[in-house]
């Protein structure tokens, strides 16, 4: 268990440029020690940066809180407000992350998904219907490289309420199709879906949950 950061830039983009080689730094340092499993950005359609997701793998509050105190992007004003949720992260035999030195696109490469459940009292019921379905299927893109990470947004109670993936989807239109096929949607588990653009830049991540070494 771990914990997921969405966080979204205040209207001044230079404050990112000017951090963003000690952003990198505390990035390196938290990916080589296997407390950061990923980081990416987040963009807007027209490719401006917006944001970050942060997947930490810390054991409690007090790792993520340490996250924040060193993070330039958070304590420099970058972002201006962000939201924290418990997160699990789905052991799959996913393919293994850029590292330093491999090639940063110029563009888009990927698609982050936020995906919540329906807050109604039958929507834990709904997930578990078909979730041996969902896992079915991602377990086979995870190896194709299609879903280069999922995993469960949870409640304090380790429920699950929510899901994040980051998949290989150029444009919302390919994220939007294969998104469509899956049981979270035809099973009707899944209400509020958002997506943002992405692409990777390498760091020296460990493997994820179920990926090989």
């Amino acid at each position: 268990m771990g914990y997921v950061i969405i966080a979204w830039d205040g209207t001044d983009p230079a404050r990112r440029a000017a951090a963003r080689d000690r952003h990198m730094a505390v990035l390196t340092r938290w990916a080589g020690d296997g407390r950061l499993a990923l980081g990416l950005p987040l963009f807007t359609p027209d490719w401006r940066p917006a944001g970050s997701l942060m997947v930490l793998e810390v054991p409690d509050q007090a790792g993520l809180d340490a996250y924040l105190a060193e993070e330039p992007f958070a304590v420099e004003g970058v972002w201006d407000r962000w939201s924290v949720h418990p997160f699990r992260i789905a052991p799959l035999p996913y393919r293994p992350l850029p590292q330093p030195g491999d090639p940063v696109s110029a563009s888009r490469t990927h698609t982050v998904i936020v995906a919540m459940d329906g807050a109604d009292a039958q929507a834990p019921a709904r997930r578990q219907a078909v979730r041996a379905q969902h896992m079915a299927r991602v377990a086979p893109l995870a190896a194709q490289g299609v879903l280069a990470m999922g995993g469960a947004i949870v409640d304090e109670a380790g429920a699950m309420r929510g899901s994040i993936a980051v998949t290989r989807h150029a444009t919302d239109a390919e994220a939007q199709a294969w998104i469509a096929e899956d049981p979270y949607v035809t099973g009707d588990v899944w209400r509020d879906i958002t997506l943002h653009g992405t692409r990777f830049a390498g760091l020296p991540y460990r493997p994820l949950p179920g990926a090989g070494g």
